[in-house]
């Protein structure tokens, strides 16, 4: 028997944010040349990441919550999941940042940025052979120094705070990924791999895949709106 949970799941998280793409203020679909290229490349990298950490048993996904069809080992759900979220969020950080002014201080930025490095740090040495958490690490890590010293991006103080933002979709969409309102588990982590502290249901790790997911989208996304933008002015 079919069970629509993971599907529906990724509709309502993709559905508003997509028909709000053409409202005349927002107009979001005019990125697209630049964000579908950043959400295609993201997803690989990160669709290979679970293809291997499934294999391992790192992660499962309930065949009770899922329609039963599936690519190179994942549900069909599971790959919907690096769109539709990545959609939602990228399509959140254009809002808020077309409409607001958001401004974090460079000091503060800072404070984020290597607080999160420190962090991460400690999370990959203290729990190391943890495949979840030292990946998720390392990778946050990496683009975190890509980010701050190596492009020295202007931007990564609003994605802060947008991120801040997302965190109440976050706990909604992967608290019911995870079993919050459930009887199981739509995906299930191995225990051997990740710390073991949870929020609700959530594993504390997916806290920073979240963070590695979006950011990775939005690095690609603003190169290629700046590639594409220079392009039309020669």
């Amino acid at each position: 028997m079919r069970n629509y949970t993971y599907l529906l799941v990724d509709f309502f998280t993709i559905v508003v944010p997509f028909v709000f793409s053409f409202h005349q203020k927002l107009q979001f679909y005019k990125t697209w040349k630049a964000f579908f290229p950043a959400v295609i490349l993201t997803g690989l990298l990160f669709m290979l990441w679970d293809i291997y950490f499934t294999k391992l048993g790192v992660w499962g996904f309930n065949s009770n919550y899922i329609v039963g069809w599936k690519l190179w080992g994942l549900p069909i759900e599971e790959l919907l999941f690096f769109l539709c979220i990545p959609y939602s969020c990228v399509f959140t950080y254009h809002c808020l940042t077309l409409l607001m002014k958001l401004k974090l201080s460079r000091a503060v930025e800072d404070i984020i940025t290597y607080s999160l490095m420190f962090l991460g740090v400690l999370g990959v040495i203290y729990y190391w052979g943890n495949y979840y958490t030292v990946s998720t690490g390392l990778l946050m890590i990496g683009l975190l120094i890509l980010s701050k010293l190596v492009l020295k991006v202007e931007w990564l103080g609003k994605f802060y705070i947008v991120y801040l933002v997302l965190m109440i979709p976050f706990c909604i969409v992967n608290g019911i990924l995870t079993g919050t309102g459930l009887n199981e588990p739509v995906v299930w982590y191995n225990a051997k791999h990740i710390i073991g502290f949870r929020i609700l249901t959530i594993p504390f790790e997916d806290i920073f895949y979240g963070l590695d997911l979006i950011l990775l989208n939005l690095l690609i996304f603003h190169s290629l709106k700046s590639s594409l933008l220079k392009f039309k002015q020669v």
